[in-house]
């Protein structure tokens, strides 16, 4: 009788000390890739001081936001994840572009005819940067309008909109600056007529298209401003501006009621 009593009790401790076991491995398994590999021992050590696991475990599992009416609950709710794919995929095609495109006015042509035509699926790097530039405007465009119908806007998100519309303001930016980079015939001259425009603007307009151009004509130092705008100074405001925009995306919530 004592005999039956007991065999739960002993399955028990059998299934802990199996468990304790499983873990031990685990744990032993982490520490061997943290020794081996340099990744494993940066992001073991610093994991064991922020806890990383803990922190994606509880934004994974967060639950998706209810939204408020049929219009928001289908693509159209996607529009801002979609915005922030086609981003990640200009840094990374355009990181890829960098690699060989050469921002002078005697190579910039000659070096995006090699990338298409002779480097290794360069033409599908090129065209993704492409087409992706224009397929962000509209996603961006298509975001901003889906956010204004719904009221999504409303206090307390002033603020979210407003960094909203500075990030599509950059986005604009980066398209302009770089159209001008295949130095072809098209881009020269939509970028002299882009920038006559700004001539038309009150007291500071011939200021502002002399600096733009670097000169009286777009020339080279035209072409470094605009190279130096598109990979390096807009890119950085964008990732401040969207680092903004996320975190009170996350603090303030998506919308209250209608």
């Amino acid at each position: 009788m004592s005999h039956i009593m007991d065999s739960p009790d002993k399955d028990n401790r059998e299934e802990s000390r199996k468990e304790e076991e499983a873990k031990a491995k685990g744990k032993a398994l982490v520490d061997i890739v943290n020794l081996v590999s340099l990744f494993g021992f940066l992001y073991g050590s610093l994991d064991n001081r922020l806890d990383f696991d803990e922190a994606l475990a509880r934004q994974l599992k967060k639950p998706s936001p209810n939204y408020r009416t049929r219009l928001e609950s289908n693509l159209l709710a996607c529009l801002g994840g979609i915005s922030l794919v086609l981003i990640i995929l200009q840094f990374a095609t355009g990181i890829l572009l960098l690699l060989y495109y050469r921002p002078t006015t005697a190579e910039a042509y000659q070096s995006i005819i090699e990338i298409t035509n002779q480097v290794p699926f360069g033409w599908l790097i090129r065209g993704l940067h492409y087409w992706g530039a224009n397929l962000l405007i509209g996603a961006v465009i298509l975001h901003m309008i889906r956010i204004f119908f719904t009221g999504a806007y409303k206090s307390p998100r002033e603020f979210t909109w407003v960094s909203g519309v500075v990030l599509f303001i950059i986005t604009l930016l980066l398209g302009f600056s770089g159209f001008l980079l295949p130095w072809n015939q098209l881009s020269y001259w939509t970028t002299t007529v882009a920038t006559d425009g700004m001539s038309a603007i009150p007291l500071i307009g011939e200021t502002l298209k002399f600096f733009v151009r670097g000169g009286l004509e777009v020339g080279q130092l035209g072409l470094t401003r605009f190279f130096a705008s598109h990979v390096v100074i807009l890119p950085g405001i964008l990732m401040i501006f969207l680092a903004i925009h996320f975190l009170m995306v996350r603090r303030l919530g998506i919308a209250d009621p209608l």
